[in-house]
């Protein structure tokens, strides 16, 4: 009798990773690199806790990390079947393989050295690009809506889960002697307010439902209104003069601020000169986005299609792109009328750090956060009224205006959650609520309730049978 067994994501939002077993095939929906302080980060060089050799197939939903990071060390460890994905995700897998294991072994190196001076012995990187490389050559690139065998009595079909470019929501149709069985994993969901991506597709039947809870507990502002106040912003900063920070993830975050600014520059609001996209991370993605506008809404779609390149540069003709170290650099002579865009979201490394440096200490300059910062992060102590940022040994003074912009949203809100989930026909598919904190996972669970569905949160090593 097939069985899903929940190896990740039960305590948290992160480390996704579910084994779908069956009495032929055996199949693990995800293998997320678990994310948080670095006590809970030792977790992910642990042995994984099922039979490597014995998988068949490895599905997964999207590119982000916490559901796709640890597939180079599945691999390092012996994977060697497919893995299976939406073409756009097998891209943005690429990019963000690649930037981790050079981050992975930038840090092991950093670690080595303080380890070496207390004569402790030096550790590893989780994996090197090598082991990228291996897993890169093991993608098998599905399209929306086609179904697909994966192993003996299992096929895939990937619906459009609006969240990041080619995300997914997973359908594995179970055949065993005889009997049919449907287990849909909703992936991580989109704000159908989003820009560019269509909205979330809704899926009617399923014997088995995992629906991620990630703002389980909330719901975004109105998008309307967050836009009014991204303009006011803007209009802002140009009377004042100074530059515009906004610190911004690599993949889905930063095209959608890019596109957003180009809707002000078409109406004749942003007059700013240039906009730098200061991530050379953020550029390749940006340029997977514009080689599958296939799957972008027919509204945005068609104002990128004004010209026959159709690029972010159609709606923000004064978007720069600010690929190397030395362009990056020289960025610090423009001390106004420029907005920079840079990594990371939350501000603990890369580029927007040496531009904070030069800006945060000048009353004319502002930053603008359009992602949600984690407690403990330089972006969160920012948001908070810090007034100081620490970069190394350097103090610098917090002179500039701190903005943050809650409706800019990449996941679905509760509201959402509960909308897409009502479209299952009744009797309601038993539902099991993932990718959450404990807050958000009970104060979901409760509205649905309310609604007539009963919900079960699963804990870490749990198995149920369908």
């Amino acid at each position: 009798m097939a069985k899903i067994t929940f190896f990740g994501a039960t305590r948290g939002v992160t480390g996704s990773a579910y084994l779908l077993e069956t009495d032929d095939s055996r199949i693990l929906l995800e293998c997320g690199l678990i994310q948080g302080n670095w006590k809970e980060e030792l977790a992910n060089a642990e042995p994984f806790p099922f039979d490597i050799t014995s998988l068949d197939a490895v599905v997964l939903s999207h590119a982000h990390l916490d559901h796709s990071g640890r597939l180079p060390k599945l691999v390092a460890d012996g994977y060697s079947g497919p893995v299976y994905s939406t073409f756009p995700t097998g891209e943005l897998l690429e990019i963000m393989f690649k930037d981790a294991a050079s981050l992975q072994a930038r840090d092991a190196e950093w670690e080595n050295k303080r380890r070496r001076r207390a004569g402790k012995n030096k550790i590893e990187p989780l994996y090197s690009l090598e082991d990228v490389e291996n897993a890169l050559a093991l993608r098998k690139g599905v399209s929306y809506g086609k179904h697909q065998p994966i192993a003996k009595g299992v096929d895939l079909c990937f619906r459009d889960a609006g969240h990041i470019l080619g995300s997914a929501i997973v359908e594995l149709l179970i055949t065993e002697n005889g009997n049919k069985k449907k287990l849909v994993f909703s992936g991580d969901l989109g704000n159908s307010y989003a820009a560019l991506l269509r909205d979330p597709e809704t899926v009617q039947s399923a014997d088995v439902v995992l629906m991620e809870s990630t703002y389980g507990d909330r719901n975004h502002r109105n998008m309307d209104d967050t836009l009014a106040e991204f303009e006011d912003i803007i209009t802002k900063a140009s009377v004042q003069g100074g530059n515009i920070l906004i610190p911004a993830f690599a993949v889905g975050r930063t095209q959608e601020i890019i596109f957003r600014l180009g809707e002000l520059y078409q109406k004749g609001a942003l007059r700013q000169q240039a906009v730098y996209l200061d991530s050379p991370m953020a550029i390749a993605t940006t340029e997977v986005y514009h080689r599958f506008q296939n799957v972008f809404n027919n509204e945005d779609s068609a104002l990128l299609q004004q010209d026959k390149y159709g690029s972010l540069h159609t709606v923000l003709p004064v978007l720069r792109y600010s690929q190397t170290t030395e362009e990056s650099m020289a960025l610090n002579r423009i001390s106004a009328g420029a907005i920079f865009i840079a990594g990371s979201g939350m501000c603990n490394g890369g580029r927007i750090r040496h531009h904070f440096k030069h800006n945060l200490w000048r009353k004319d300059a502002h930053v603008i956060f359009v992602g949600y910062q984690a407690i403990g992060t330089p972006g969160r102590a920012l948001v908070d009224g810090a007034k100081t940022f620490h970069l190394g040994s350097e103090e610098i003074a917090v002179k500039a205006s701190i903005d943050t912009l809650g409706g800019f949203s990449a996941h679905a809100s509760q509201s959402q959650l509960l909308d897409w989930i009502d479209h299952f026909e009744k009797p309601h598919p038993r539902l099991y609520l993932v990718h959450g904190d404990p807050v958000a996972k009970n104060t979901l669970s409760e509205a649905l309730s309310l609604k007539g569905w009963a919900s079960e949160i699963p804990h870490h090593g749990q198995s149920i049978f369908l």
